[in-house]
């Protein structure tokens, strides 16, 4: 998995608006970064897979593109990460069970949410949790043959 570190940085606003952190922000995906040492899920949004985890070619590519976009929109800097509270039962939270163990977030560049723009730039899909689950997920090979070796 390829990780590279944003020339940038974000200012951290817990829920409860406890003082601000400011630090680099790493991204992985294009729906998942981290900052310091916790790995967010960006809410709002739906990104294709990369790497390994892609179901097929078109998803990696897609999926590249996504995180590659997601790179440029906050080399600028002017974010603001926002931890929110993650769907799932309150027990679940924080393992592997609840967005893979990663907690939730909110992430603007200049006041703009990057979960609209990825999603307007045909990136990423709208992807809404409700209070206790998140949706199936849609996939992104309908077009394109699955790779060989992946189910």
């Amino acid at each position: 998995m390829t990780r590279l570190t944003i020339i940038g940085l974000a200012t951290m606003l817990v829920a409860v608006g406890a003082a601000a952190q400011t630090r680099a922000i790493t991204v992985v995906d294009g729906d998942t970064v981290t900052m310091g040492r916790t790995t967010y899920c960006l809410v709002g949004l739906d990104a294709p897979e990369t790497g390994d985890k892609a179901k097929c070619a078109a998803e990696r590519a897609l999926g590249e593109k996504a995180r590659v976009r997601l790179q440029q929109h906050i080399a600028g800097g002017g974010l603001e990460l926002t931890e929110v509270r993650c769907a799932g039962y309150p027990w679940a939270r924080g393992t592997r069970l609840c967005n893979h163990g990663r907690a939730c977030a909110t992430l603007k560049v200049r006041g703009v949410d990057v979960a609209s723009t990825l999603i307007s730039e045909k990136l990423a899909r709208p992807y809404i949790r409700n209070k206790y689950r998140c949706p199936r997920r849609q996939g992104w090979c309908r077009e394109a043959p699955p790779v060989p070796g992946r189910v």
